[in-house]
């Protein structure tokens, strides 16, 4: 089977038993912790399996990013597989999906385990826990074993598109949306203005708030205050 058909045979076999209680914060970074279940690779020649496996890990969601042209968010710790499953997608529903935000993630796996239990009686025992610590950031999500994260980015592009209205209500609501004569947004000025403060505590490097005013074309405009941070 090529790859296309194996991502997609992925896509179509996962399913979302447990989705995070809250939308994605917009105007901080957002924690979720995932269990991601499937069978293992193995069962499919060995008769009588009944076991599970188990992923752990944590999907990190930084502050949503205010974009013009839209461009793919900044993805670590996933496969070329599961970063073409992600492409498609963007093909599939077009820049306006996601309102002219911009989600940048990281995967940050944790632990693997295969028990000897059916997934049905896994799922009930982490619902169990899960209620119990009254987590409202955590995601059961039934996947296959070869291409997990494909399972993984399918339930970050869901989140994603569930939480992008809330986001885009309330950065409009504080007039972040709110375009210059250049078509700059104002909530891209005030990202700008936070990198320049943090380029002069030392907290990020001057590449890349150069980097980020060429995106937007505004370098000539803060060309004067860019080169000043240099000066003794």
């Amino acid at each position: 089977m090529d790859i296309d058909k194996r991502i997609e045979q992925a896509v179509r076999n996962t399913e979302i038993l447990r989705t995070p209680k809250q939308n994605l914060y917009t105007f901080g970074t957002t924690n979720i912790y995932y269990y991601l279940l499937t069978e293992p690779a193995y069962a499919e020649i060995i008769d009588g399996v009944s076991e599970t496996v188990i992923r752990e890990g944590r999907v990190i969601a930084e502050r949503p990013k205010i974009v013009t042209p839209y461009y793919l968010s900044n993805l670590e710790g996933f496969s070329a597989e599961a970063r073409r499953y992600f492409q498609a997608l963007i093909e599939e529903f077009g820049e306006r999906s996601i309102h002219g935000l911009v989600y940048a993630y990281r995967n940050e796996p944790k632990e693997l385990n295969i028990v000897s239990d059916t997934m049905r009686s896994v799922v009930d025992k982490l619902n169990e826990k899960i209620d119990r610590r009254e987590d409202k950031l955590a995601a059961i999500i039934k996947g296959e074993d070869t291409l997990w994260d494909v399972s993984l980015m399918k339930f970050i592009f869901e989140i994603t598109r569930t939480s992008a209205p809330h986001n885009f209500r309330q950065l409009e609501s504080r007039g972040l949306m709110e375009m210059d004569s250049r078509g700059t947004p104002s909530g891209a000025k005030e990202k700008i203005n936070e990198m320049f403060e943090q380029v002069a505590n030392g907290e990020r490097e001057p590449g890349e708030l150069k980097d980020e005013l060429e995106r937007w074309g505004l370098f000539d405009e803060y060309e004067d205050r860019f080169f000043h941070l240099f000066r003794k």
